[in-house]
């Protein structure tokens, strides 16, 4: 489970940083999860070792601009790039009603089968290996926080004890894996717990933008391996966040802590905090540490691995 942001920056792109989109990368399916596709995110992906033919998902947390404007783009793009077996989309109910606007009235014509799932509070998808569930944040129009997790993997399987108990090698050995009980042809009963290691727990990856501080997103973001959390506003400038249903950097902080998070990524800054002006995204990083010192300033291309359970992190950008 690899994340890599394509855009951190809120409301309009810099000369740093694009509007918002963010990819994770499920290796062991060779697919790509798209989270928010704001404006020029097509052009993003041409920029890394993404392969748009991958993006198998896309999950749009709201109707602001800056967070699908670059959508239509992109799916006709992905159409010429080669069709898809077909794409699930997910997000509020106007999601629909904007692609068909916008594929009637500039004459796109997508060639592939595309599936609008509308938002609900809970699971909103979910197969042998992940489910993913959305709730409601506080933003001045609806919006939804998404939580992405990999289910539980049974421990290590023991062949050595298998081979020692007589057990054949074949088909057998997969069910055991599963640690699903199995009868051998001389009638005994073998529990395949017995012989698995302790399971290995799924990852758990939480983004929520945009909102303000809500117990939602605390709810949303329990136990999380990582956060990605919206940092608009330095903590000095806490009206505005109020005035406009956004977070500062304290907010995003407090959820990690309430949350007991590993790690949380600030995200969707505002250019009010480029370098050189009396606030930068020195400050915020600063006011987030003080109260959960495992923050870090995401930046456009940055790329995260999301550890498993025992083994380190890896950050490269």
């Amino acid at each position: 489970m690899e994340i890599v942001f394509l855009g951190t920056s809120s409301g309009v792109p810099t000369r740093s940083r694009n509007v918002s989109s963010l990819a994770v990368r499920l290796k062991q399916r060779g697919e790509i999860w798209l989270f928010d596709c704001g404006e020029g995110t097509q052009h993003q992906l041409l920029q890394s070792d993404l392969k748009v033919g991958r993006i198998r998902r896309i999950f749009i947390t709201h109707m602001h601009g800056d967070h699908v404007f670059g959508l239509m783009g992109l799916l006709a793009s992905i159409g010429l790039a080669g069709a898809p077996d077909r794409i699930d989309l997910y997000g509020p109910p106007q999601l629909e009603t904007y692609l068909d606007a916008c594929a009637r009235y500039s004459h796109t014509h997508l060639h592939y089968p595309i599936t609008v799932h509308k938002h609900k509070p809970g699971v909103i998808y979910e197969d042998e290996d992940y489910r993913v569930l959305c709730d409601r944040l506080d933003h001045r129009i609806p919006a939804y926080g998404y939580r992405l997790e990999e289910r539980d993997r049974p421990g290590r399987f023991d062949v050595a004890k298998a081979q020692a108990l007589g057990i054949p090698p074949g088909p057998i050995y997969g069910q055991l894996k599963q640690g699903q009980q199995v009868t051998l042809a001389d009638g005994r009963v073998i529990q395949g717990q017995d012989l698995c290691g302790d399971p290995q727990p799924g990852r758990k990856f939480v983004y929520c933008t945009d909102t303000i501080y809500c117990e939602n997103a605390v709810r949303l973001s329990q136990g999380a391996d990582v956060l990605i959390h919206e940092a608009t506003f330095s903590h000095r400038d806490a009206n505005l966040a109020q005035q406009r249903l956004h977070s500062t950097s304290t907010m995003a902080a407090q959820v990690a802590l309430a949350a007991g998070v590993k790690q949380l990524f600030m995200t969707h800054f505002s250019p009010r905090y480029a370098p050189g002006n009396d606030l930068d995204l020195r400050d915020l990083l600063n006011e987030a540490r003080a109260i959960f010192p495992q923050t870090d300033l995401a930046y456009d291309f940055l790329t995260y691995e999301v550890p498993k359970p025992a083994k380190a992190m890896a950050i490269s950008g």
